[in-house]
């Protein structure tokens, strides 16, 4: 009975865990529309004051940067029809040392 829940506790443990095909722990994602501007985001502090005049409606922008903690962030906007960038979803990655 003892390892029957030994087994239990550690397949538990076990599931908690996230990581990658390369063994690297999975990024923090972020999706919805709550998501708020960080310092290094396009939007953060307001629009950018530069329109995407070109780009058809409804693309999307991609953005990387690294943020406080020297984590790589990566965001994606969609341009709207008023020209501005909306946020819809950000991804930390947790490994700050890692030279990608």
């Amino acid at each position: 009975m003892r390892t029957i829940v030994a087994i239990a506790g550690l397949v538990l443990a076990l599931a908690g865990c996230t990581v990658d095909s390369a063994g690297r722990p999975s990024p923090a994602l972020e999706i919805g529309p709550g998501i708020e501007p960080i310092p290094g985001s396009i939007t953060y502090g307001g629009q950018p004051r530069t329109r995407l005049t070109k780009s058809p409606i409804g693309s999307v922008v991609s953005h990387q940067f690294r943020n406080e903690f020297g984590q790589r962030v990566e965001e994606r906007y969609i341009l709207q029809p008023d020209r501005s960038l909306k946020l819809v979803s950000r991804r930390v990655y947790r490994e700050p040392f890692w030279d990608d």
